[in-house]
């Protein structure tokens, strides 16, 4: 199981920015897509945002227009950029990454870095 380390979750204020980064512990092949969650207390893990291994981005309604992911294929790396947060963005950021073993795809998590946005 690939092992995925995200850093760079805190305390901001609102309007505030931050920057949260997850590299896998080993090079990943067949690597279908990496991505971010969050799960708020109280709330189901929600897909926040995700990056294909062509590129191709998906953001959840909430976090479109200030919320960027993007990816270093040769550090097996993904970043989420967080422009104008806000107190619901208070959550439990997790790194994901889907890629395929043997016949199946296999997913793997990080283990979760807080970020708190106060108002």
């Amino acid at each position: 199981q690939v092992q995925l380390v995200e850093s760079g979750g805190g305390l901001v204020q609102a309007g505030g920015s931050l920057r949260l980064s997850c590299a896998a512990s080993e090079t990943i092949t067949g690597v279908s897509s990496m991505g971010w969650y969050r799960q708020a207390p109280g709330k189901q893990r929600e897909l926040v945002a995700t990056i294909t291994n062509t590129g191709s981005t998906t953001y959840a309604d909430s976090v479109k227009g200030r919320f960027t992911i993007s990816k270093n294929n040769a550090q097996n790396t993904v970043y989420l950029q967080m422009n104008s947060l806000k107190p619901e963005d208070t959550a439990v950021f997790y790194c994901n990454v889907r890629y395929t073993c043997g016949l199946i795809h296999c997913d793997s998590w990080g283990q979760g870095t807080q970020l708190t946005v106060s108002s």
